[in-house]
């Protein structure tokens, strides 16, 4: 039994710019700032580090109250402007995650910087949520490193299922992605459909990296082998 948790942006998705412009103009409401987070890069980090690393930038307090207010805002902008972008589904995504759910040796989960309303908003405009079961989010914690244990405890809280670290996969396009594996010496697969290139994903130490997902058969070969 193998639990394989998929990064969305860049992995599964690339929403149009969507979250980026929610992001900026929830932040212009809230603070008058334009383009606020155009000076930090935003790959691979959860949705709450991206908003302290802005408001740190613009000399802003951050608290628990403000963010919380910031995010209510983004969902409400990222719904009303997911179904208008020229986003889409990453190449080969349909097809594997298709054959996965025919597997009854793997469970599929998410492992994602999104919070979990906006994950929730991104994957239901593409039709992809009735694939994922369970999942750890940038709501769960601020630090992506932290998200895996998330995941796996969900994970037994769902089914009384119990997967050890070894048995976890993490499939991202980012060497944040990969990082969060290797810290508890998860399997990680890299995917050069977003910012990095094959070779920076190699780099970060994935153990297996793609261009994309868009032949299956190898990609389940990586899985099963």
């Amino acid at each position: 039994m193998k639990f394989l948790l998929f990064d969305i942006d860049g992995t599964l998705i690339d929403s149009g710019g969507a979250g980026v412009q929610s992001l900026n103009i929830s932040f212009t409401e809230m603070f008058g700032k334009q383009n606020a987070f155009r000076e930090i890069s935003l790959a691979g980090k959860t949705d709450p580090q991206i908003l302290r690393e802005g408001m740190t930038l613009h000399d802003i307090a951050y608290s628990e109250e403000i963010a919380s207010e910031f995010f209510r805002r983004y969902l409400c902008h990222l719904e009303a402007r997911m179904p208008h972008t020229r986003g889409h589904i990453k190449q080969g995504i349909p097809e594997a995650l298709e054959a996965l759910r025919l597997e009854e040796r793997h469970i599929i989960g998410l492992l994602t910087g999104n919070i979990e309303g906006g994950a929730g908003i991104k994957l239901r405009n593409f039709g992809l949520s009735p694939y994922f079961e369970v999942g750890a989010y940038g709501s769960d914690d601020e630090d992506r490193n932290k998200l895996l244990p998330v995941a796996v405890d969900k994970l037994y809280r769902a089914r009384s299922l119990m997967v050890n670290y070894s048995d976890c996969v993490v499939i991202g396009d980012t060497p944040r992605d990969i990082d969060c594996a290797k810290a508890y010496g998860a399997f990680s697969i890299g995917v050069a459909t977003g910012p990095y290139t094959v070779e920076a994903l190699e780099k970060a130490g994935a153990d297996v990296v793609f261009d994309n997902l868009g032949n299956t058969c190898e990609f389940l070969s990586a899985l099963n082998n």
